[in-house]
């Protein structure tokens, strides 16, 4: 934990467990839920907790890649579902964000085999050539 999450007051970790929580990312619902005033500016709530947010942020997409996992591996069972294409694509971009990318593998070959780039001649081999 950093040391910023150590020093919440009860308000803003309210903010935050509402934020990811019952809000849904609604920041003016969460710091309704959490007990702020309504003339309360959402920046002077959400500017000292931006690293705290974005760390809670990531936790939720992390908690959420096996339900992607699973939402990729449902569209196997019944591709012909209604919105299995959006489901697919949304488990992808969850997928991605927790780092659990496809791994993509490029082979590369010719008619004779491999092919082998030289480094550049330095400076100094052209002018021995030309002394010669």
């Amino acid at each position: 934990m950093s040391e910023e999450s150590k020093k919440l007051t009860d308000m803003q970790e309210a903010f935050l467990e509402a934020l990811v929580g019952p809000a849904r990312g609604n920041i003016r619902a969460a710091m309704d839920a959490a007990g702020y005033s309504e003339n309360t500016r959402i920046n002077e709530v959400v500017g000292p907790l931006r690293e705290e947010i974005i760390d809670r942020s990531s936790m939720l997409l992390a908690l959420n890649a096996p339900k992607a996992a699973h939402g990729i591996i449902g569209v196997l069972d019944d591709p012909s579902a209604m919105g299995a294409r959006n489901a697919v694509s949304a488990a992808r971009e969850i997928l991605d964000r927790t780092g659990l990318v496809k791994r993509e593998q490029i082979q590369v070959t010719g008619p004779e085999g491999g092919i082998f780039i030289m480094p550049p001649k330095k400076a100094a081999d052209d002018t021995d050539d030309l002394a010669e």
